[in-house]
């Protein structure tokens, strides 16, 4: 395949994966939305293990069929990511529930500054000053147009450095056993999927019932409720699969960056559908230097030097009677 060829495939491989993503994101806000504020089901975690229960239907389907061929994952490394996993989806609902909805959002945009220092510690990643500008364009943009009240406390401030590291930890891990083991997004799934969903629905009620002081045994199961349930649950499928395809595909970093682009199309949506209240100046400005941010992000890491993995190796056995290490970089393919 000529090289022009092959850049084309995996540009549209890329995109694909990235839509996927975006799609049953958006989807899974919309029906998590209309589950929780319209129909008053509140119990976050316990849904989320649901998520995974269906999720690992799917791989356990999919194994049965040959589509996921066996594979290794240690299980220190594996308790490991659930631990990540698991403290990150606690952690973000406590965080909303301990905070203003304004320092709730500054916390999650700190993800990618930690990505930063993650990928630059154990990556040995290094960005161009192109690329770090996009990056503080895309969080200021999105910062305006989300955050509006910001108020702090002691508890709510502890919640949201657990919830912002476990999930930058979470997601770095995620492109870590990808590349150290050799998994695809379905191999990782059927490893995570079983374990996360096991965790989640023991410790999920009393997640839940501390959250809420509600109790997950006794909610009125209506039909409506019962349906979108089963609905979210079958979104939450392709989010999973897709988060894994977009990081293996990316980095944590672009992942992130690119993610906040849901964060506009689910404003934008609001404002389509549910009319334009809150739409204003300075939420249109936020939206707008937040897409110009991830345009230039994606010009910026693409280049060479945009986004360099420092490679260290040893001189062959030719070279070596100066005794000198030397090293090369070589671009970061996973842009």
């Amino acid at each position: 395949m000529a090289p022009g060829s092959k850049a084309e495939r995996k540009a549209a491989l890329d995109a694909g994966a990235w839509m996927f993503n975006v799609v049953t994101s958006v989807g899974i806000i919309m029906v998590n939305k209309a589950l929780m504020a319209t129909h008053g089901f509140s119990f976050a975690t316990t849904l989320t293990g649901l998520h995974f229960a269906t999720t690992t239907l799917m791989t356990q389907v999919m194994k049965w069929l040959g589509y996921i061929q066996p594979s290794y994952l240690p299980l220190l490394e594996l308790v490991k990511f659930v631990f990540f996993a698991n403290l990150s989806i606690v952690g973000m609902n406590v965080s909303l529930m301990w905070n203003s909805v304004g320092f709730y959002q500054i916390a999650k945009l700190c993800i990618i500054p930690v990505l930063c220092i993650l990928e630059i510690l154990f990556d040995k990643v290094r960005y161009s000053r192109d690329t770090k500008l996009s990056i503080v364009l895309v969080l200021v943009g999105v910062a305006v147009c989300t955050v509006t009240d910001v108020s702090v406390n002691s508890q709510g401030l502890l919640a949201a450095v657990i919830a912002v590291w476990s999930t930058a930890l979470q997601q770095h891990y995620v492109h870590h056993l990808q590349r150290k083991y050799s998994l695809g997004s379905f191999n990782l799934l059927g490893h995570t999927a079983p374990a996360q969903a096991a965790s989640l629905l023991v410790l999920g009620p009393f997640v839940d019932f501390w959250l809420t002081n509600k109790r997950v045994d006794t909610f009125n199961y209506t039909s409506i409720v019962t349906f979108f349930i089963v609905l979210s649950c079958i979104i939450a499928v392709g989010t999973n699969l897709s988060q894994f395809i977009c990081i293996g595909r990316f980095t944590a970093v672009s992942f992130q960056v690119l993610g906040h682009m849901k964060t506009i199309l689910v404003l934008t949506l609001g404002f389509l559908f549910f009319g334009k209240e809150g739409l204003n100046f300075h939420v249109a400005l936020g939206m707008l230097l937040a897409v110009i941010g991830m345009i230039w992000y994606g010009n910026a890491s693409s280049k060479p030097g945009g986004k360099e993995r420092q490679v260290y190796s040893t001189p062959s056995e030719k070279t070596q009677k100066h005794g000198i290490l030397s090293s090369q970089s070589e671009l970061d393919q996973k842009v």
